[in-house]
């Protein structure tokens, strides 16, 4: 069993909690129509809810439009696991996915998909979010480059230019493999090239993306005629981070665990039906596919075959976390300067 980050707060942590959540409910209170429902208050729901044949509604914020590694959640939601637990789940999709952490720390959301570090560097900054299961486990993010580039170490990247999106922790991540691998960090010129990956090593003008993910990005350009090599970054000095996580707010958590419980039930559930029938679950997915991001079912078939090996927990329960990835993750970042304050690894996630 893992730490509990619940109960276990200093009464300085409870403090400095209680303030952030104060603040983030004012500044989030004009983003209150991004959220289907307001916050459950659980004791009237076990009071009249439940005890009356109601669902207990909980919303969700995907972290991008619905796509492979979603296909769980609508597995869940279709074959009736969540209702068999008491639960009517609503998933959403995020207006700005940099918003997804905060609504969840202010009850605006139930629950919201993020990644490992950002949960650290969101709590480093007093934003009381709590990871309850790892999704996928492993960096889907790899530093891609032209398969003719003749490049096959970070190192060899030396004055050439690489396009990461947006995202200091990629940046920090190509730095740390070139460092690993040998090579000069600075030697390599870091362009912006927000969310244009694609545009930007089709056309020429990086030499090599970091930010793309091996299931998407790597699909889409090989299917595009422009194969590109992935490389790694575990392999060069990252620590192997979960990629994806399910997050809540501290406080929806202390307040509500049992209904948390009962969503990561169902959760498995949808996961054991997508191991078990990948095809029917692909076509679940392909039902609810956002009319502003279509599917290619193709992509999504090939990004279900690279996503079920990196979601897959062994012998543990699927979303299982552990203390050492926290650790170690927590100390990356910190010795990449990404933290911006004290962040106690093993009080950013809780075992459900």
């Amino acid at each position: 069993m893992s730490p509990n980050p619940i109960c276990n707060k200093s009464s300085k942590r409870n403090l400095r909690v209680k303030a952030a959540l104060l603040v983030l409910t004012g500044l989030l209170a004009v983003l209150s129509g991004c959220s289907g429902s307001k916050a459950a208050d659980p004791s009237t729901d076990a009071a009249s809810g439940n005890a009356s044949g109601q669902l207990h509604k909980m919303t969700v914020m995907l972290d991008w439009y619905p796509n492979a590694v979603h296909s769980f959640l609508y597995a869940a939601q279709e074959k009736g696991y969540f209702a068999e637990e008491g639960l009517e789940v609503v998933l959403q999709m995020p207006a700005d996915s940099n918003d997804a952490l905060k609504l969840a720390a202010a009850g605006k959301v139930d629950l919201a998909l993020s990644y490992q570090p950002q949960v650290l560097m969101a709590r480093s900054e007093e934003i009381p979010v709590v990871s309850v299961a790892a999704l996928v486990r492993h960096p889907l993010n790899h530093l891609l480059v032209p398969a003719d580039s003749g490049i096959k170490s970070p190192k060899e990247l030396a004055g050439k230019t690489a396009g990461y999106s947006s995202i200091p922790l990629y940046e920090a991540m190509l730095r740390t493999m070139v460092e690993h691998d040998g090579g000069d960090p600075q030697s390599i010129t870091m362009v912006d090239v927000g969310f244009d990956l694609i545009p930007a090593i089709t056309a020429g003008r990086v030499d090599a993306i970091i930010g793309g993910f091996i299931n998407h990005e790597q699909l889409i350009l090989d299917k595009e005629n422009h194969p590109v090599t992935s490389i790694d970054p575990t392999a060069f000095g990252v620590p192997d981070y979960y990629e994806l996580v399910l997050v809540a707010g501290e406080q929806g958590l202390q307040e509500s665990k049992d209904y948390y419980s009962k969503f990561m039930n169902a959760a498995r559930k949808g996961q054991q039906f997508v191991q078990d029938h990948p095809e029917e679950a692909l076509d679940i997915l392909l039902a609810h596919e956002d009319s502003t991001a279509p599917l290619d079912p193709q992509i999504e078939s090939q990004s279900l075959d690279i996503l079920l090996p990196l979601m897959d927990a062994g012998d543990e329960p699927f979303g299982y976390q552990t203390a050492e990835s926290w650790n170690r993750v927590a100390d990356w970042l910190s010795g990449s300067g990404l933290l911006s304050g004290e962040t106690e690894s093993d009080e950013a996630f809780f075992n459900l």
